[in-house]
């Protein structure tokens, strides 16, 4: 029997450099996505500290991080892989990370391979962050993920700009794409556009995951969104706030499942 696929993204708001309220936070999303039968789930990009630039020296994680043994046990008590953001140092050198945290509690590390920048028209509180590449180095480790009885690809933020990225992917046989990104209200649409292309061209199901508030002094757009193997949005979170969206795959299509966290504590209320 084909074991079908559910792909959730977590929408998270987190605290400044914080990590011990940011693990609770993503244990809580994990706890979510699970309850909605979600086999992975995806934050965005630096989410275990949020988009702080200026503190990914002090706060970086190591290979295997015992900051990372609170969410290696969620990831196993609910049978849900997680894909979590962290600045990482390796061999001496700083890189953007995402960590592949599955159930069986082995872990994965993705590398950035395609650093960013924003410019002055982001900022929101007078700062822009500063490059990437004047803090990280570019990455080339690329693991693939398990869903079901396929494989995922990752891609952190500037990554989908190059077309070849998602190509590789494909190529490697992925079935789906799942993108850990920091969006800017002004750059949504081309970036949810170019992920919406890449699923219909590559037959993948394509999963972005981004921030619900803002974070290293620029905005978010929120609207953590999976579009299906044709191109087409299945579910999608608002702007604002943090939550989960679900996507399955069920005999007669795809269905969809949103959690927000302020639902949560309304019923809990």
């Amino acid at each position: 029997m084909t074991l079908r696929r559910s792909i959730s993204v977590a929408q998270t708001c987190p605290i400044k450099g914080d990590i011990d309220r940011n693990v609770e936070a993503h244990v809580r999303l994990a706890d979510l996505a699970a309850g909605e039968g979600a086999q992975v789930v995806v934050f965005p990009e630096l989410s275990l500290t949020g988009y702080e630039i200026e503190l990914a020296g002090r706060l970086a994680f190591g290979e295997d991080d015992a900051r990372l043994s609170r969410l290696l046990d969620a990831a196993a008590s609910r049978s849900i892989t997680m894909i979590v953001g962290a600045p990482v140092r390796l061999d001496g050198r700083l890189y953007l990370g995402a960590f592949v945290l599955c159930p069986d509690r082995t872990i994965a590390l993705y590398t950035k391979h395609r650093l960013g920048a924003f410019g002055d028209s982001a900022r929101v509180d007078g700062v822009v962050p500063p490059a990437e590449a004047t803090v990280f180095a570019a990455g080339d480790r690329n693991p693939l993920v398990r869903l079901g009885d396929t494989t995922a690809a990752i891609a952190i933020c500037a990554d989908i700009g190059a077309p070849a990225h998602p190509q590789r992917a494909a190529d490697r046989g992925a079935a789906a794409y799942l993108a850990s990104m920091f969006v800017i209200p002004s750059d949504f649409d081309a970036d949810s556009g170019r992920l919406a292309r890449y699923a219909a061209q590559h037959s993948m199901v394509v999963a972005l995951a981004n921030y619900g508030c803002p974070t290293g002094g620029l905005a978010s757009a929120g609207r953590s969104a999976v579009w299906s193997p044709r191109g087409e949005l299945i579910v999608q979170l608002p702007p604002g706030g943090g939550g989960v969206a679900v996507a399955t795959e069920t005999p007669d299509g795809w269905r969809s499942a949103t959690v927000m966290l302020s639902d949560v504590r309304a019923a809990s209320g």
